[in-house]
């Protein structure tokens, strides 16, 4: 089933679903099992599964050169929705990235994503890769979401990379794309920012995702501001409560965000790693409280792999 009939088959209550990330490769998918199966309880519609763009080592020889290798960490973001779907019986949404695919890749990827009956993709740029200072397309790949996301829709529509028109063959993915209510770092203004968003909204997207948030009125401010600017498309936020006291650093560092003041403060205040994550998951508690509140679609949690900080918010407001 397609995110926009979750949400409209809801009736105005707010759903919860959570997202994962593919086991480290050589790992079995007990892991991720152990991921899901304490969070299955509050019956998630869907489930999102990331994807990792691939990096590069160095393998040194004998003779002391140097080979640049291709690695990826986390492969089987397809293999993992499939079998997230014949366990658990719910809808499993792969994230589709530009970075570490060709276009042929890309379109190889959707086929298998439709012969497995998986209605919903999360269209996203994806990282740069850790050596270097900003994202780099992959020969023959994408440069921005918005191309990967028009193949996306070409395929809704029946053109394929080869073909010379349409075809039968069409692809009917529900479309999702990120947000961000403090801006995309990359972006040099809000208002830049929105008219990109606009642009995917008006080229076929379905649905948003948000960056993380530690403000609600951020994320309120953005859905006005979506609104004001004719994007009427569902707005889902995206959630993790801090459980260490290093993440007030590298979440703002990794994900160009702010934490608040006084979330900053308890935090420090903290005598140890146990009340910071105390702290952490009662903030986020009552943050999603106030979200669904205001009307929220969906509560969509960034999990990590540890579901049971998650559990414990979701229980406390469902």
């Amino acid at each position: 089933m397609k995110i926009t009939e979750h949400i409209a088959n809801a009736n105005g209550k707010t759903l919860f679903s959570f997202e994962l990330l593919p086991p480290i490769k050589g790992q079995s998918i007990q892991g991720i099992y152990n991921a899901i199966d304490p969070l299955m309880e509050l019956k998630p519609p869907f489930i999102d599964v990331t994807s990792l763009r691939e990096d590069h080592v160095y393998k040194e020889h004998e003779n002391g050169l140097l080979e640049k290798l291709i690695t990826r960490k986390r492969p089987g973001t397809v293999a993992v929705c499939a079998a997230i779907m014949n366990k658990y019986k719910v809808d499993a949404v792969p994230h589709l990235i530009c970075g570490g695919f060709t276009k042929e890749e890309t379109e190889y990827a959707l086929i298998d994503l439709q012969f497995l009956g998986i209605d919903n993709v999360l269209v996203l740029r994806g990282d740069a890769r850790k050596a270097e200072p900003g994202f780099v397309p992959t020969p023959g790949g994408h440069a921005y979401a918005t191309d990967l996301l028009q193949q996306v829709m070409n395929m809704n529509n029946g053109m394929y990379l080869l073909d010379t028109g349409p075809t039968s063959y069409k692809t009917d993915f529900c479309v999702g794309v990120a947000g961000y209510p403090e801006k995309h770092f990359e972006a040099p203004n809000l208002k830049t920012d929105f008219k990109y968003l606009k642009q995917k909204v008006d080229m076929g997207a379905n649905f948003i995702v948000t960056q993380m948030f530690f403000d609600n009125q951020k994320y309120i401010e953005f859905v006005n501001n979506c609104r004001a600017n004719g994007i009427t498309v569902p707005i889902i936020p995206g959630l993790k409560p801090i459980t260490v006291s290093k993440q007030l650093i590298s979440l703002s560092k990794i994900f160009h965000i702010d934490i608040p003041e006084a979330l900053s403060e308890a935090i420090t205040d903290c005598k140890s790693e146990k009340d910071v994550k105390e702290v952490g998951i009662q903030w986020m508690i009552q943050q999603c409280k106030e979200l669904v509140e205001f009307g929220v679609p969906v509560l969509h949690f960034y999990t990590m792999g540890n579901p049971e900080p998650t559990k414990r918010i979701a229980q406390a407001v469902f």
